[in-house]
């Protein structure tokens, strides 16, 4: 069995059974391995069908690192306010974040040529989006960073709050933007400024490239949250978090 194979097999029992798995067992090669691992549970889901997915993450630590990609399961994918009570987690890391909507269809050519500024002109609508945290690894925030991606970057659920104008020619000052965090019955934190990339946008020209791989085409309307504001401080069973951008709109979900 392959690299990429037992990554697979390991990810699906995880999933089906809900119970964590060694990363260490399955170690992966590179990042193409990974996100072989991504598109092989993806089909023994059947998260997508022929559809291309309709919600991504896209994100890095710096504007210097290795931007990396995942589709979203649609299951998990909620309107604000939203009810996650039922929904299996094995921890519930929180990131406040901004999701990017597309305005038109974007297909290998043209990613092949955006800059930033080409890429934020393609943007339609922004919105405040929760991104829930979550592993299938046992060594959960400690698993290797290739078996996080191949895991879709730890991703849990995602939380969509109301859509709002996007301007590329007047975007949002995300130097100066403020967000606000409550976890619970904890005081609200406050952070200005904290995206890792300075830009939420600036995920775009990265994001497209992969995602038109192969030929394929993003369609209008496609939807990428872009990394979070916030670190990623953990919730509990039972929290209701609340992340408000004044200016863009605010998002909830409970726990």
């Amino acid at each position: 069995m392959t690299a990429i194979e037992s990554a697979t097999q390991a990810l699906l029992h995880a999933r089906r059974t809900q119970q964590p798995t060694s990363a260490a067992a399955v170690p992966l090669p590179d990042a193409e391995a990974a996100y072989a691992v991504q598109r092989a549970v993806a089909s023994a889901l059947g998260w997508f069908g022929a559809a291309f997915p309709a919600y991504w993450k896209s994100g890095g630590p710096s504007r210097t690192a290795t931007t990396t990609h995942a589709p979203l399961p649609p299951p998990g994918v909620w309107a604000s306010p939203a009810d996650a009570r039922a929904w299996p987690f094995h921890f519930r890391g929180i990131e406040a974040e901004v999701a990017l909507r597309l305005g038109r269809e974007v297909g290998p050519e043209l990613a092949g040529r955006l800059d930033l500024a080409a890429a934020t002109a393609l943007v339609d609508a922004m919105c405040v989006s929760i991104e829930i945290v979550d592993s299938r690894w046992l060594e959960a925030r400690e698993a290797p960073p290739l078996a996080k991606l191949a895991d879709l970057q730890s991703h849990g659920a995602l939380v969509l709050g109301a859509w709002a104008p996007f301007d590329p020619l007047a975007p949002p000052d995300w130097a100066a933007q403020r967000c606000a965090l409550t976890i619970g019955g904890g005081a609200s934190q406050a952070f200005r400024g904290t995206h890792a990339m300075a830009d939420p946008a600036f995920v775009l020209p990265a994001w497209l490239r992969h995602a038109t791989r192969g030929g394929r085409t993003v369609p209008a309307g496609t939807v990428v949250t872009t990394g979070t504001w916030c670190g990623l401080p953990l919730a509990a069973a039972g929290d209701r978090v609340r992340v408000e951008f004044p200016g863009i709109g605010h998002a909830e979900v409970q726990l």
